[in-house]
Parts: C-alpha cells; structure tokens; sequence
C-alpha cells in the first residue's frame, strides 16, 4: 500500500522543538505576593469583602498543591489583578518566563 503523496510523513514532519519551546514559553511563572497589597481593607473584619472570581485557570497552588487557582481582577476592593488559591488564602502574580505580565490587559 502507498500513501498518496499528500500525506507523506516526509513533506510535513513535526517540529517537537518548536512546539516544546512554545510550551515553555506559555507556562506561567507565579510569585506569591502579600494580600495586604492586593486587597483594600483587609483588616476589617468585621465587614464581608465580596471578592468576584472570573474562573478557574490550569495552575494549581504552589504553596498548598491542593488546588487550582482563581483569577480575579480589579474590582472595587481589588488592587490588582492576580490568582487567588480558595484552599490556603494566598495570591499570586503571574508572568511568563521572558519577563512579561500575564494578568494585564
């Protein structure tokens, strides 16, 4: 049997490095950052912060490894944008391995 030539594995080989280098490329680098920085009026408690979280995203905790973290932007007691770990309370920032932010729009 023979392959008709447009499906040669000869014309279109995979390119494992490039896919490898973009892969590492898109992984995220997270840096734990203090909440105090994060949210306004953390110390009130006495008060519910009503915090909204956009979603889920693939990375998991690395302080706990229990779970995945949640994105939550700006809002009105939300300084800045960061992943946010519901299982140990800790933010995060993340960036990709070249240097530029993840979480800006």
């Amino acid at each position: 049997m023979t392959l008709p030539e447009t499906m040669s594995p000869q014309q279109h080989p995979p390119d494992t490095a490039r896919r490898r280098r973009s892969e590492l490329e898109d992984s995220l680098v997270l840096s734990e950052l203090n909440p105090r920085m994060v949210v306004d009026h953390l110390h009130d408690e006495g008060h519910p912060l009503h915090v909204l979280s956009f979603g889920t995203v693939r990375e998991t905790c690395p302080k706990c490894q229990s779970g995945h973290l949640k994105l939550v932007l700006r809002q009105t007691s939300i300084r800045m944008a960061h992943l946010f770990c519901a299982d140990c309370a800790s933010c995060f920032d993340a960036h990709y391995s070249n240097g530029t932010p993840a979480l800006t729009i």
